[in-house]
């Protein structure tokens, strides 16, 4: 089958999400959650995802997360990570009670798309304020793809209705043999061979988002795909942020960027690529703050 052919195969069935003048929706992609230990590369930028979750929340936006939320790769139980990120999902809880969350899964988390996989796995959670084991994703059903459409609107002063607007959601491994046809071989790969020499520095040669060739290869068949078939893909996997008008292919970016956070914003008819990051004020005390990259009018 050809990267095209997974790509659009992710989309047969997708959920459509509205698309309109009061839409907010944040997509992050690549958080990598692990275990704690040294191979846990979100880690080190927890606390900048946690203050944007937290400021998303509170601004009523859905949260909509691109695959490779979990590192499901190098870590074998799901339950570790929960049980490490207690803070992280505990906020994700509140944003799926309030029907306001969506997650995809991607290569390094595709396990997740095998049937009652939220029932058995994150069903539930023990909460460290509480002390008692409270609802975190019951019933929750993990996508390969997402749809977010614009309906028709009338223009002003007009007859002809404008034709709505589609944003396709993926996580982008379809165009990427060995992390979608081939994902075991690699996940074997990265878990008893490429993860050990890490520790001596060595850089796994087959990930898009390490190897830069790969990684411009990878984008420019997500960046053919959506310019043959017309529509505006969104992905992660690169972990390489994108947003302009000059080509129909975006990417979130990823929550393991060295001293940052990056995601992409609807709000309205507004596609917004913002990092999060840490910085000083005056004073020399430390704070979270939102800088806007890149922005574009869909």
């Amino acid at each position: 089958m050809s990267y095209s052919s997974r790509l659009s195969r992710a989309f047969q069935n997708a959920p459509i999400l509205p698309l309109g003048p009061c839409s907010r929706y944040v997509l992050i992609s690549d958080c990598h959650r692990g275990n704690g230990t040294w191979g846990d590369n979100f880690l080190k930028n927890q606390n900048l995802y946690f203050t944007a979750l937290k400021h998303y929340y509170a601004q009523g936006y859905t949260y909509i997360e691109l695959g490779d939320g979990d590192e499901l790769w190098e870590n074998r139980r799901m339950s570790q990570i929960i049980e490490i990120h207690n803070n992280v999902f505990w906020l994700l809880s509140l944003f799926y009670r309030q029907g306001r969350l969506y997650l995809l899964y991607g290569n390094h988390d595709m396990e997740k798309k095998r049937p009652g996989y939220s029932n058995q796995v994150c069903n539930t959670f023990f909460s460290t304020d509480s002390q008692c084991h409270q609802p975190l994703f019951p019933g929750l059903t993990f996508y390969e793809g997402l749809i977010l459409e614009q309906h028709g609107q009338r223009q002003c002063g007009q007859e002809q209705c404008r034709q709505g607007q589609r944003l396709y959601l993926t996580h982008g491994h379809q165009a990427d043999p060995l992390n979608s046809t081939f994902w075991r071989l690699a996940r074997f790969l990265v878990r008893y061979f490429w993860q050990p020499l890490e520790h001596f520095g060595v850089l796994d040669p087959t990930s898009a988002a390490k190897n830069y060739t790969h990684k411009d290869k990878v984008e420019q068949r997500l960046t053919d795909y959506a310019q043959k078939t017309g529509h505006i893909l969104i992905t992660g996997h690169t972990h390489r942020p994108r947003l302009s008008i000059d080509t129909p292919y975006f990417n979130t970016g990823s929550c393991v960027h060295p001293r940052c956070i990056t995601c992409l914003e609807i709000l309205g008819d507004k596609l917004t690529l913002v990092k999060w990051a840490s910085d000083t004020r005056k004073d020399h005390t430390l704070y979270v703050g939102r800088e806007v990259l890149s922005q574009i009018k869909l």
